[in-house]
């Protein structure tokens, strides 16, 4: 029994031939050209084998699927969120929350929510082609264990404060050391914590820990003021004592040295004239002593032939 289709029987043998040439070349075509884009590149492989890189522009392959074509972005700066997703939908941007992956537990032994992003680039196309099956999954894993390391390694006030950088700073250096040993063909550009929170359950309690910190600290910078007023004006106070205490040192010294040179120069004029220098102290002496004394007569208890006469009746 033979079977014929009414349309290949309209049509001659070449121009079937012509059509069958067509699609052959279509194919050929289809299977043996490919683009790639500025910000790509291309692994070509032959029956399965690495043969080369291609970089963007118009290239040429063997058809058929003897050899294929894998475009890679590396120029596109990549982003994984942790913790949140980012929901593109309507005007402005939603953000949802993915708490199984950023509760963690602190060195401290508190629970914290730790959001936070990681920016890489892929700068090796044949690894990241060839060397890792799961890509994205392992990025992600990787990710999440260097941050729960180093959040369980500091206190939680350290996380919230003055740790988060360090944290950033460490988290790049070990998943690119990680990543290299995979050799999963990409680099780490940037690790952003987003927002980091201690979890809804306890954020009473920690925000009542929290404002007795801060008044702490406000007690701790009131008392600071207080000492830098007070200790700058009792050194000046030491100070002015000191220089008190120096001017009177040197007031009593020259007084001294003004003594002893006096001393001297007596002593030199007695050994001259000790009589006369024997008596001028006694009358100096006499003199310093009397001064204020009113009403009095002073006599030589060896006078003789003298009767003083005294009025009586006046006033003294």
């Amino acid at each position: 029994m033979k079977f014929s289709s009414p349309i290949l029987g309209k049509l001659n043998p070449n121009k079937l031939i012509l059509i069958i040439t067509g699609i052959v070349a279509l194919i050929l075509i289809s299977t043996s050209v490919f683009i790639v884009d500025q910000t790509e590149q291309a692994v070509i492989t032959r029956f399965g084998r690495f043969i080369g890189i291609r970089d963007p522009g118009l290239h040429f392959k063997l058809p058929f699927g003897i050899d294929r074509n894998y475009t890679v972005n590396v120029r596109t700066v990549q982003t994984e969120e942790f913790g949140f997703r980012t929901m593109r939908g309507g005007n402005f941007p939603s953000y949802a929350s993915q708490a199984v992956e950023s509760i963690m537990l602190t060195g401290d032994l508190n629970i914290i929510d730790v959001e936070w992003i990681i920016q890489y680039r892929v700068d090796d196309p044949r690894a990241w082609v060839f060397n890792v099956h799961e890509r994205r999954e392992t990025i992600r894993d990787v990710s999440r264990s260097v941050i729960n390391m180093l959040v369980g390694d500091r206190a939680i006030m350290d996380i919230m404060g003055r740790e988060r950088s360090a944290i950033e700073n460490e988290a790049l250096d070990l998943m690119n050391v990680t990543f290299r040993g995979y050799n999963l063909g990409i680099n780490v550009i940037a690790v952003r914590l987003q927002n980091v929170t201690p979890p809804s359950g306890v954020q009473e309690a920690f925000e009542d820990v929290n404002r007795a910190i801060q008044d702490r600290e406000r007690l701790i910078n009131e008392g600071q003021q207080s000492y830098n007023e007070e200790i700058p004006r009792a050194r000046g106070e030491a100070e002015r004592m000191i220089q008190v205490a120096q001017g009177y040192a040197t007031e009593r010294v020259n007084r001294a040295n003004g003594d002893v040179a006096r001393f001297n120069s007596v002593h030199d004029e007695y050994r001259r004239a000790p009589e006369v220098t024997r008596q001028r102290p006694y009358y100096e002496m006499i003199e310093e002593v009397f001064k204020n004394e009113d009403g009095m007569t002073i006599i030589d208890r060896n006078l003789r032939n003298f009767l003083p006469l005294m009025n009586l009746g006046g006033n003294r």
